[in-house]
């Protein structure tokens, strides 16, 4: 995967990503993070971007054709890189802002699977609406609040679906178990010292009954969901419920709503397969 920043603050993103488990997913060659500098792009001898917004109001706009210039050049590098002769490029531009798209693991997983993706972050009061109606694809946003920039959005986000990507990880189970990546929360986890506080380890977690053990954690995970997010609760408890009604051969026997579960997706992996 190789994500393409266009930012005002190069060394800002590089410096961020160039830490621990994403450090090494770029030396090993399972991702690539290539920030753009906007500013080199400009036509003005002190490099100036931004401009006051037409029709008065507080702060500066990024300017429409530095970003697009910036773009473009991208847009020929990545051809170039994949022997690309078609006229236009299919990549996604992802916009940081709060009008945009709720990011989530959902869509985390979704992005996951592109070749390349460039993450346009703007600043100041925003960017010139004509540059981002031209090239953007995806407007997101992280939540219903405002930042400086756009560069810590993209990092969050990175940092997300790189976890996503095979070899990035040191397990491919690990993606698999976190919270939301089967709709519900993670369970709780320990390590040595088995006794700390005195607070144990949970026997379950000792007796090296892998069944048990699946058991447990889905039960915790269940409680942890249906007390901290119940609207994401209620959603896998009606998709297991939905999924009885369509198997009810496979749910004849009485099981607890854990063991539903461990059921149902066992089931829906059989499917896939």
């Amino acid at each position: 995967m190789n994500f393409h920043i266009l930012t005002l603050f190069p060394e800002m993103v590089e410096e961020g990503l160039n830490t621990s488990i994403l450090k090494r997913a770029s030396e090993s060659g399972c991702i690539s993070i290539n920030a753009i500098n906007i500013r080199d792009y400009s036509t003005d001898k002190h490099k100036k971007v931004d401009d006051y917004p037409y029709g008065g109001g507080a702060g500066m706009l990024m300017q429409a054709q530095p970003v697009f210039d910036a773009y473009e050049d991208l847009c020929g590098a990545i051809k170039k890189s994949r022997k690309s002769r078609a006229k236009k490029l299919n990549v996604r531009v992802l916009y940081m802002t709060p009008q945009g798209k709720r990011f989530n693991q959902k869509m985390a997983e979704e992005l996951s699977k592109e070749k390349d993706l460039i993450f346009l972050c703007g600043h100041y009061e925003g960017i010139d609406e004509r540059v981002i109606e031209e090239i953007v694809t995806d407007e997101v946003s992280l939540g219903d609040f405002v930042l400086t920039g756009g560069e810590l959005p993209a990092m969050v986000m990175i940092d997300c679906i790189s976890r996503l990507i095979p070899g990035v990880l040191g397990s491919e189970d690990s993606a698999e178990d976190e919270s939301f990546s089967d709709g519900l929360l993670e369970y709780p986890q320990y390590t040595r010292p088995e006794i700390w506080h005195d607070k144990k380890v949970p026997d379950v977690l000792l007796s090296g009954n892998h069944k048990e053990i699946e058991k447990w954690r889905t039960e915790k995970s269940l409680e942890k969901t249906s007390e901290k997010r119940p609207d994401l609760y209620e959603a896998i408890h009606k998709e297991l419920e939905e999924f009885k009604a369509e198997n009810p051969k496979k749910f004849r026997k009485q099981r607890s709503e854990a063991e539903d579960l461990i059921k149902m997706r066992s089931l829906s992996n059989s499917i896939l397969k």
